[in-house]
């Protein structure tokens, strides 16, 4: 017996696919001369890349970043043969082998990735090379045998550590990179993330690569105003409770009513990614009211105050306030685990 398709979840995600498109254009005209790529990695940074990947492409975005070879196959369908680069680069022979079979480019990261890609046929791929946050990526003592192995890439590429802050760090990145382009030929180069593009037309060069911003982030003051929302978690209301002055709400009794109070009990938790950090912090709309976060959120409910909302009820929909500026400054949270953060459970 097949079973039957299970009722709509009681948590979603809404997505704003004007806000995703305005904001690529935005970044893509903010590159200048460069154009502008799209970091999809971590189901598009929690939005879905499902969703995400066809709306960006039909605004103009030709390339794509993941990060593991198992996001690929989502995307295969989506987008045109060599649009994608996986960043984690091939650490086996079998991920060689899927790269080939799927037309995806590795992204290089180390003269055993090279070895490695070149053993299997190698052909048109991408280069990561280290200039200054020892994450992955070749170092700069490598770049002669990098040169040497006579790779086809594409794009060329570093990453930026503190594009988000003005440092002298990003200076040297800079010129290292420049070096770095004078030394391995490739047909693009790129070095700027999200926060990156703002730093001005020297960090462009041929790509861009930005994620955070595309999904309503705001990493550097310069993009405030240019970039606009896309994640809005909503959840049902479970219950509707009448608590009485005294009652005390949810684990270790962190709230108790000082008043005769309406409030609803709604299907999220720190298992979605709402975490405990939100506890008396956290705030949810329901038309023009604003709904606080009562006592401790709980693994997968959490208790508002629907004094002002003497409408909502059971099976309503409310939406948090998760504008990621204003969420991370209230919730301590990065901005990208905001949205990171968001579970499967989230219909999206």
């Amino acid at each position: 017996m097949i079973p039957p398709e299970p009722p709509p979840a009681a948590l979603r995600l809404r997505v704003d696919e004007m806000a995703l498109a305005a904001n690529w254009r935005a970044l893509d005209r903010l590159s200048g001369r460069a154009s502008a790529g799209a970091a999809v990695k971590a189901d598009a940074y929690g939005v879905g890349a499902r969703r995400a990947v066809p709306v960006l492409a039909a605004a103009g975005c030709r390339d794509f970043f993941v990060a593991h070879w198992s996001e690929v196959a989502a995307l295969l369908d989506l987008v045109p043969p060599g649009s994608i680069s996986v960043l984690h680069g091939p650490l086996s022979a079998a991920d060689v082998a899927y790269c080939r079979a799927t037309g995806v480019k590795p992204v290089l990261n180390s003269l055993a990735q090279i070895a490695r890609w070149q053993a299997g046929g190698g052909g048109l791929c991408d280069l990561m090379i280290d200039s200054g946050i020892d994450r992955l990526g070749l170092a700069i003592s490598e770049l002669a045998d990098v040169a040497a192995a006579g790779l086809a890439i594409d794009i060329c590429m570093s990453h930026l550590a503190s594009a988000d802050e003005d440092v002298a760090q990003n200076g040297r990145q800079l010129v290292c990179f420049q070096a770095i382009r004078d030394a391995i030929p490739a047909r693009r180069y790129s070095l700027a993330n999200s926060a990156g593009i703002a730093l001005g037309a020297d960090y462009h060069f041929d790509l861009t690569r930005p994620g955070l911003a595309l999904y309503g982030g705001v990493p550097r003051s310069e993009l405030a105003g240019v970039i606009a929302q896309v994640a809005f978690p909503q959840a049902a209301v479970l219950q509707v409770r009448l608590l009485q002055p005294g009652d005390a709400v949810g684990y270790n009794a962190t709230f108790v009513a000082e008043r005769a109070m309406r409030v609803g009990v709604i299907a999220l938790g720190y298992a979605d990614g709402y975490l405990r950090c939100w506890s008396g912090k956290g705030r949810f709309r329901w038309g023009d009211a604003e709904l606080a976060v009562l006592g401790r959120v709980s693994m997968d409910m959490t208790v508002i105050d629907l004094s002002d909302a003497p409408d909502c009820g059971e099976g309503d929909w409310i939406e948090a306030l998760y504008d990621l500026p204003a969420a991370s400054a209230t919730s301590g949270l990065s901005q990208y685990e905001l949205l990171t953060l968001l579970g499967m459970r989230f219909a999206r």
